[in-house]
C-alpha cells in the first residue's frame, strides 16, 4: 500500500514539474500560481503542499530540469569542437548564448529565483550547477597547467560570469550590450584574447 501512495506522490509530483516547466517556459516564472497548477493537474491545491514544501521548491525543480539540459548542450558542443582548448570554450559558449536564446524564460528563471550562499540549495541542485562548472574547467585546466586548483576554479567562475554578462545583455537588448547578430564575435573576442599567451602543455 506505501508504495502505491509514493508512487502516486511521485506521479503527482513530475505532473506538477511538468506543467510548471510549460507555464514558466512560455510566460515566465511569476505565472506559476498554486491554484493554476492544481487546476491543470486535477488535483487540490493542498495535495501540492504534500509533494513540494512550497511554491519556490517547484520551480528550483524546474530549474534543475532546465540546468540538465543546458549542460547537456554545452556537452555535447565540446564533443563536436576541435581539440583546441581555446575553440572548445568558445563552442561552449555559443552553445550556451542558443540556449539562452531558444529557452528565454527557463534560462532567466535559473538566475531569477532567489538562490544564494546562505541558502539551503539542495545538493543535486549544486551538483547539476557544478557539473556545468566542470565542463568549462577541463579546456582551461589545459589551458593553465599550473594553476591550483582554487585559482582554476576562480578562472572557471570568472569565465562564466562574463560569457553570462555578454549573453544577458545582448539577450535582454540592454543599451550596453551588442546587437544580437555580434555576441558570438563578441565572446569570440573575450575567451582568444584571455587565453591568448597561454600554450597547451
Amino acid at each position: 500500500m506505501a508504495g502505491k501512495v509514493e508512487a502516486r506522490r511521485e506521479a503527482l509530483r513530475d505532473k506538477l514539474i511538468d506543467i510548471a516547466e510549460k507555464t514558466i517556459a512560455e510566460q515566465g516564472m511569476e505565472a506559476i500560481r498554486a491554484r493554476d497548477l492544481a487546476r491543470e493537474a486535477g488535483c487540490a491545491v493542498g495535495a501540492i503542499y504534500n509533494v513540494f514544501g512550497d511554491m519556490g521548491d517547484i520551480v528550483i525543480a524546474v530549474n534543475g530540469r532546465t540546468f540538465r539540459k543546458l549542460g547537456k548542450a554545452v556537452a555535447a558542443s565540446v564533443r563536436e569542437a576541435p581539440e583546441d582548448p581555446i575553440e572548445q570554450l568558445i563552442a561552449m559558449s555559443y552553445a550556451y548564448l542558443r540556449f539562452a536564446v531558444e529557452n528565454p524564460r527557463l534560462w532567466r528563471t535559473l538566475f531569477d529565483i532567489q538562490m544564494s550562499t546562505s541558502t539551503d540549495v539542495p545538493a543535486w541542485y549544486l551538483q547539476e550547477l557544478d557539473a556545468l562548472f566542470q565542463n568549462i574547467a577541463r579546456p582551461l585546466a589545459r589551458l593553465f597547467p599550473e594553476m591550483h586548483a582554487d585559482e582554476l576554479d576562480l578562472m572557471t567562475r570568472t569565465l562564466f560570469s562574463s560569457v553570462h554578462g555578454i549573453v544577458l545583455l545582448g539577450v535582454e537588448n540592454r543599451i550596453s550590450g551588442v546587437p544580437r547578430d555580434r555576441l558570438e564575435q563578441m565572446i569570440a573576442l573575450l575567451l582568444r584574447n584571455i587565453t591568448a599567451k597561454q600554450t597547451v602543455s
